[in-house]
């Protein structure tokens, strides 16, 4: 089958990064890049043999030689980029979040539909080995009725730039919209999400917190202005409950992992853990009225999958499943939507967190207002 012809906006540390992806997987090709620092952008190309270099995405999205750009920018720049691409006709993959509000978000889901193009969001742990294998219980109706998730992710001390990590646009609503539910809860929640079948948001409630001490130096550089630790509660839409417990810096020696739990039966996922070793992945059921705890081989599971596979790499990673996607080897899991309900649920929280009380799917929409940067 022929190549996909790729285009990368942004060529900082996450552009670098999916420029690498790309190169280990067949049928991509990358033919342009483009970023504000065009002598960035240049030394990048160069590295990598990219003929195409832009300064201006706009010129970039004329071509029509370009079957899809990879949107690798700060969140608040997500959606005016994502928007104009799809109208240009181009597929899209976006770096997570989807945005820095709901409501942009929002809008990047319906110009995909408008526009009858792909929009894909970088949501990797939906690639995982454990998520796989949670989802054939799940569909085996090894868990029974599923009625609660939990939602976990911890760093112990590793808030980007104050503790020496990243670049202070990580830590400034302007730029990132929100911290580490932002950052890193995006993850964890929408594996969650997945495995529960995207069910609809109903009712959301929350807590926000910056209680660590941290050099006064660098909060005074970074402007941090947002959280780093978050706690949540979600109702869904026929009873289902999420708990949510997400760090950047707490003073603990990790977290549990994530979870599912049913009428029959429960899984607990390995532990997003900063310097400890992680949770194994486990399935927990009663046989025989006897209670069981089971470990599960995820490498065979994953060496099987992949035996019986028709296109074998197609679920390998995000990025070879979007490749795979717009060669026609396999459809497009609907990350946009799931991105779109797990920002609904943390913009949820932080509405919470603002009103001291919970919140519906529905107030927290209509109060959602973009926070895209128009470039």
């Amino acid at each position: 089958m022929s190549g996909v012809r790729i285009a990368i906006i942004g060529t900082g540390q996450i552009g670098k990064m999916h420029i690498a992806n790309y190169e280990a997987i067949p049928g991509a090709e990358i033919v342009a890049v483009c970023d504000v620092n065009v002598a960035e952008a240049e030394r990048v190309a160069a590295e990598h043999g990219i003929a195409g270099v832009y300064s201006d995405f706009r010129e970039l999205l004329k071509r029509d030689d370009v079957d899809a750009v990879d949107v690798c920018l700060h969140n608040n720049y997500h959606e005016p980029v994502t928007v104009a691409a799809l109208n240009a006709g181009k597929h899209v993959y976006c770096e997570k979040p989807i945005a820095g509000a709901y409501a942009d978000g929002a809008s990047m889901v319906e110009a995909a539909r408008g526009s009858g193009r792909m929009l894909h969001i970088q949501l990797n742990r939906l690639f995982s080995k454990e998520t796989a294998t949670a989802k054939e219980l799940i569909d085996a109706g090894k868990l029974g009725k599923l009625f609660h998730a939990r939602s976990a992710g911890f760093r112990r001390r590793n808030r980007p730039f104050v503790d020496g990590y990243g670049t202070a646009s990580f830590t400034r609503k302007e730029t990132a919209g929100g911290g580490a539910l932002f950052d890193m809860g995006v993850y964890h929640i929408s594996q969650l999400l997945y495995l529960l079948g995207n069910p609809q948001v109903s009712r959301i409630s929350g807590q926000l917190y910056q209680e660590m001490a941290m050099d006064e130096n660098r909060r005074s550089a970074s402007g941090f202005d947002v959280e780093e630790f978050a706690a949540g509660f979600v109702k869904f839409d026929g009873g289902v409950t999420m708990d949510i417990a997400e760090s950047w810096a707490i003073h603990l020696g990790g977290f549990e992992g994530g979870a599912v739990v049913g009428s029959e039966g429960g899984i607990r996922l390995s532990g997003a853990v900063s310097g400890t070793e992680p949770n194994r992945f486990s399935f927990h059921t009663a046989i025989a009225d006897l209670d069981m705890d089971c470990s599960v081989d995820l490498e065979l599971a994953h060496l099987r999958r992949r035996r019986l596979a028709e296109y074998p790499d197609a679920y390998e990673s995000s990025q070879h499943h979007w490749i795979a996607a717009l060669r026609g080897q396999a459809v497009l899991l609907p990350t946009a939507e799931i991105a779109l309900n797990t920002m609904l649920i943390s913009e949820g929280i932080y509405l919470s967190h603002e009103k001291g009380r919970e919140v519906t799917a529905e107030e927290t929409i209509a109060c959602s207002v973009s926070r895209s940067v128009r470039i």
